[in-house]
């Protein structure tokens, strides 16, 4: 599926585009406030080709694409008509989309950062990267080749409130301009010198605070929520004709003084107490809060609160020069890519060890929600063994007392803003969380149900196998009592008299047929092959007596899930044959069914359907036409 075939199934899925309130974009997801979470078809969305899995968290509707999140945005914004100069909004409705208080403080925070965060942890990584160059003596301090390099890491940090800024003003429908020239007032040049002298300045005879407020983050978030206030009275006093000039005029005119003598100085004395806090949490037992960020930082992810901390760790780095949480991430990240290692090296699954491959790079790199939803959080208990390797990584950190002096997404590519003993001690620790979160999944985390290898697969002639759907004895179709079946007038296939109770997939597919009698089941797999199971010879006359079904009609089923719990005891003691038919029901579209040879049904392929050849299927399309 493409990028615009799957943007398309998602807007369809999330009730249309006159049902999406708000959508954005992140790392990894796309995340909507929708006006009606009813109107949603989740599953539908679950089952797109592309699509993660969906995430319901902090009043938001999340679909986890992964990597190519930006591109399949792209396409929805296309579709639905979403720009970056949104039309105005109706502010109720939007609160009433995002639901409580802290679900609104949770989507405003994420939506505050996420536009900018690749840049900032890239320019945090290169920061890191100089600070590591210049100590090992590779580069000085006073050559222009360190300066312009520092300016281009230090630049984002330096000018942060603007960046901000930008992104608050369309959070809060305010003009982006005008609060990109608030947030420029505060990082002017005369003022931070005039601040850094300590002088006190004077408006209208009121003294303002001295105070720095580059690379802060809470005082110009609170003056453009202020703002937002602000704007809309001045919108209503002056008439359309001059609203363009005079608002702006004196949004700028109040703002700016009231933001540097009253705004200001709450939001640093906020600043204040919450590094205080964090410190004090953290100083108390640097090993206990490593162990606890080490472990949940994940969970975190899961529902969407983890951006709370964002604002927290660079306000550490503003305020203190450093932040001690970010090391400890690292651990919780490189914890879910070991148990992705682990997975790879244990699982017989083909498509499980690709997604477990791909999740152990992307997690490297400081990207989990793939590897989470794809892998750990799926298969559950690797899920559990990340997150105790993550608790002893971050515990060793936290112990070490490992500091970062740049914020850059917890990785590996992070470690060299580590400062002090930080890169030794942070090595070991990430090393202790990736490599326990593999030993443990490779030894503990895999479920002997969940090792099972990929049926309906492809072989390297390009031949797909379909597992049995329940143990039991191998017979041939011929043999069946039932001349539909006998004849292959429904198509080609085999037929098992079981020895087992429950009916399994033997597929990876879609439910397309579920009899309500349960004695029938039809699923149309992932790669395109059409299965018929049907249960008995003539039990549909039992009316679902003796039958229980465990999925559903649409449902999607992965090999060896359960489909139908039947009672073949009860069943043969009412006088009916319990034979388990198989049937390729699209036959026609195979150059060859072949069954096995073998004659007895566990868990291996049963059926090899070769595909047909290119002068094959221009016959097959002749004699149709």
């Amino acid at each position: 599926m493409d990028q615009k075939q799957l943007a398309q199934g998602i807007l369809t899925g999330v009730g249309g585009k006159d049902n999406i309130e708000k959508a954005w974009h992140c790392a990894t997801r796309l995340r909507f406030y929708l006006k009606d979470d009813k109107k949603a078809d989740t599953p539908t969305v679950e089952k797109l080709d592309g699509v993660i899995t969906v995430v319901k968290s902090a009043g938001q509707y999340q679909v986890v694409i992964g990597n190519a999140v930006a591109s399949v945005y792209d396409a929805l914004a296309d579709l639905a008509g979403i720009s970056e100069d949104e039309a105005p909004v109706d502010k109720k409705a939007e609160k009433q989309a995002q639901g409580s208080i802290v679900n609104r403080f949770i989507g405003f925070i994420s939506g505050v950062f996420t536009p900018f965060l690749g840049a900032m942890a890239g320019a945090g990584i290169l920061k890191g990267l100089l600070a590591l160059f210049t100590a090992l003596g590779w580069m000085s301090t006073k050559s222009g080749t360190y300066e312009i390099l520092y300016a281009a890491s230090d630049g984002i940090f330096y000018f942060l409130p603007i960046f901000l800024a930008f992104t608050a003003a369309k959070q809060l429908h305010v003009s982006q301009f005008v609060a990109v020239a608030l947030g420029a007032t505060l990082v002017y040049p005369t003022l931070v010198a005039t601040a850094g002298k300590g002088t006190v300045l004077h408006f209208l005879g009121i003294p303002v605070v001295s105070a720095t407020y580059t690379s802060t983050v809470i005082p110009i978030l609170l003056a453009i929520w202020v703002l937002s206030y602000l704007e809309p009275v001045l919108d209503k006093i002056f008439p359309e004709a001059v609203r363009t000039i005079f608002t702006p005029l004196l949004s700028l005119a109040i703002m700016a003084p009231v933001t540097l003598i009253v705004v200001g100085p709450i939001g640093s004395a906020i600043s204040n107490v919450l590094a205080a806090g964090v410190m004090g949490v953290y100083n108390f037992a640097p090993f206990l809060a490593g162990a606890i960020m080490g472990a949940f930082w994940q969970v975190f992810v899961i529902f969407g609160v983890h951006w709370t901390f964002v604002p927290l760790m660079m306000n550490n780095i503003a305020k203190m020069g450093y932040d001690p949480l970010l090391p400890i991430l690292a651990a919780a990240v490189l914890s879910q890519g070991g148990a992705a290692l682990g997975v790879f090296l244990k699982s017989k699954n083909q498509k499980m060890k690709a997604l477990a491959g791909s999740g152990v790079i992307t997690s490297l790199f400081g990207i989990t929600e793939p590897t989470i939803y794809g892998v750990t959080l799926k298969l559950k208990r690797p899920f559990y063994c990340a997150v105790a390797s993550g608790a002893i990584g971050g515990a060793i950190i936290g112990a070490g007392a490992v500091h970062t002096n740049a914020f850059a997404l917890p990785s590996l590519l992070a470690v060299p803003g580590y400062t002090g003993n930080g890169v030794v001690i942070g090595l070991l620790g990430i090393a202790v969380a990736f490599f326990g979160g593999a030993i443990l999944t490779y030894l503990f985390g895999i479920k002997k149900e969940d090792n099972v290898a990929d049926t309906a697969s492809v072989s390297q002639d390009g031949a797909i196998t379909i597992d049995a759907p329940v143990a039991g004895t191998l017979i041939p179709l011929k043999n069946v009592d039932d001349e539909v079946f006998a004849t292959e007038a429904m198509g080609k296939g085999i037929a098992i008299v079981p020895t087992d109770d429950t009916v399994k997939a033997p597929v990876s597919g879609t439910i397309s047929a579920l009899y309500p009698t349960g004695h029938a089941i039809g699923i149309t797999a992932d790669n395109g092959a059409e299965i018929l199971i049907h249960i008995g010879i003539n039990t549909v006359q039992l009316n679902g007596q003796f039958f229980e079904a465990l999925t559903k009609q649409n449902d999607h089923v992965t090999v060896g899930d359960p489909l139908v719990k039947a009672d073949f005891a009860q069943i043969k003691a009412a006088g009916y044959d319990p034979t388990v038919m198989v049937i390729v029901t699209n036959t026609a579209s195979y150059a060859a069914v072949t069954p096995t040879s073998d004659t007895e049904a566990a868990s291996q392929p049963i059926l090899t359907l070769t595909p047909q050849t290119e002068t094959t299927t221009e016959g097959a399309t002749a004699a149709n036409v």
